[in-house]
């Protein structure tokens, strides 16, 4: 599959208030872990490389490919990074079914782009029998599922996951951390990973990048 060979190549800086925070790591295939304590800006760091926050320099490469460079002037729309988004709140949409949650991206990807038939995600991630049901009556595993299920149908080139455990209760903690290692390992599909939890990481992650924001002058 294309995505095994990609890795990461970033170096940017955000401006928080007053402030000018700067980041810079490079990572290999499989799933890179940014590790680091709530409020480090770890989230931030995933949104600027799904092009939904924009850094104010700096890079952002993905296999050689840039997303973003303000030397080059180069800023791709969110759509055409084909990046698959987890967010730690889900956002399924509550008006959707999970059918249809799941057919949002798939529908808006070209055919001949798609690397991911349903029925084998729904086989992956174990969901066939929700299809029918509404946001609001799943449990937190049975959303994240749908989450992580909709990200890979959209046909990303790579997946970006916030605390992907976050909503989920520790019945179902185990459940997800094994879906998330065959999408490592079955899918090879370059993940970059947010989580505060050291055994998370440890268990997940071929490389740790410690989230450390380095305050930069402005």
């Amino acid at each position: 599959m294309e995505g095994a060979a990609m890795s990461f190549d970033i170096a940017l800086a955000l401006q928080r208030g007053d402030t000018r925070l700067a980041y810079a790591f490079s990572a290999g295939p499989g799933l890179t872990a940014l590790f680091g304590p709530s409020g480090a800006g770890k989230t931030s760091l995933l949104d600027a490389v799904a092009g939904l926050v924009r850094p104010v320099d700096g890079h952002i490469t993905v296999s050689g490919t840039p997303l973003f460079d303000r030397q080059q002037r180069v800023n791709l729309k969110p759509e055409k990074r084909r990046c698959g988004y987890v967010f730690q709140d889900l956002r399924l949409f509550p008006h959707r079914s999970v059918r249809d949650n799941l057919l949002y991206g798939w529908k808006r990807v070209a055919p001949d782009e798609r690397w991911l038939s349903i029925d084998v995600a729904l086989d992956l991630l174990g969901i066939g029998h929700l299809l029918d049901r509404m946001p609001a009556t799943l449990s937190g595993g049975e959303a994240q599922r749908v989450a992580i299920g909709r990200a890979l149908l959209s046909a990303p080139r790579f997946l970006l996951m916030d605390e992907p455990l976050a909503s989920v209760d520790a019945d179902r903690r185990e459940d997800i951390l094994r879906l998330i290692e065959r999408i490592r390992d079955e899918l090879r599909l370059p993940i970059l990973y947010v989580s505060h939890d050291r055994a998370e990481v440890e268990r997940l992650a071929q490389q740790i990048i410690p989230v450390e924001p380095i305050q930069a002058s402005a």
